[in-house]
């Protein structure tokens, strides 16, 4: 037997068995990576399942991943949720799903997974079908704001933005006991489309207690477009 730096014990090899063992403890690497990495991004990734800025009508409207406060989720075949807050004037909510990248950033030299604009729809729930995640995924939502050109220059302070700040989530394929809660309430919501569900009981499933407000509608619409 031979010694390790670490103190550790490995059987001496013959030529060639170095390499052997090499190549075996890498394929055994490789195979433990991708739960090790998903765990990682679980406490790593900088999301916001709240989405919309401070000012401006359509930019600062609430747009909320139904997701946990983690902004991760493995959705498996539960599909995905969003709640959109009240509004007078709705505008086009745009839905993109795309890989991460390395940089920790969605990869947008990459073909998007979903690409899809919703069209102006009043407060309510909106849920979407969605396959398999084939790996980590960056979710993203956010309204399609007007630009008025003409009506820009009034307050210095102001500034136009073709698209409001998103709700940004991480979608991957490794599900915890916080997912499994999630996606059994998700397919709680799907046997509402074209109904209404009660506002409390979203708030309480989804964690929505500092996002609805008081004044909200008891029951709020399920959409499955």
């Amino acid at each position: 037997m031979s010694a390790s730096s670490g103190g550790r014990f490995f059987p001496a090899t013959q030529p060639g068995g170095s390499l052997r063992s090499g190549l075996v403890a890498l394929l055994l690497l490789a195979c433990g990576t991708p739960s090790l990495a998903q765990e990682s991004l679980r406490s790593s990734f900088p999301g916001r399942r709240i989405g919309g800025a401070t000012r401006g009508e359509c930019s600062s409207r609430l747009i909320v991943h139904l997701v946990p406060p983690s902004s991760v989720l493995a959705p498996g075949s539960a599909g995905l949720g969003l709640l959109q807050g009240p509004s007078a004037n709705p505008t086009p909510l745009a839905v993109e799903l795309r890989p991460l990248g390395r940089s920790g950033q969605p990869d947008r030299t990459l073909t998007p997974l979903l690409q899809r604009t919703l069209p102006p729809l009043p407060i309510g729930v909106t849920l979407l079908s969605l396959a398999a995640v084939p790996s980590p995924t960056v979710w993203e939502s956010s309204y399609v704001c007007g630009t008025t050109p003409a009506a820009a220059p009034a307050d210095p302070l102001s500034f136009v933005e073709a698209v409001s700040p998103p709700a940004l989530s991480l979608l991957i394929a490794n599900g915890t006991a916080d997912d499994g809660r999630i996606q059994a309430a998700l397919r709680d919501l799907r046997q509402a489309c074209g109904g209404t569900v009660a506002t409390a009981d979203l708030v309480r499933r989804f964690d929505l207690g500092d996002v609805v407000q008081s004044d909200w509608p008891a029951r709020l619409p399920v959409r499955c477009p």
